[in-house]
């Protein structure tokens, strides 16, 4: 894959990126922090089970 070296291709990118509202920022922000949460979740409840519970190695 060839790279663009050239610095208009960069400024044209740069041109059509906004910047979010803040409506659009916090929703994105609650999605990836559920998900976030949802694995430290997931994570927890393996431990629980592999340490904490009776049986566990």
């Amino acid at each position: 894959m060839k790279t663009p070296t050239d610095l208009s291709s960069y400024v044209r990118v740069l041109k059509m990126a906004s910047t979010p509202s803040w409506q659009e920022f916090s929703q994105v922000a609650k999605i990836a922090g559920a998900g976030i949460g949802l694995v430290g979740f997931m994570g927890f409840l393996i431990y629980v089970f592999m340490f904490v519970l009776p049986g566990g190695p």
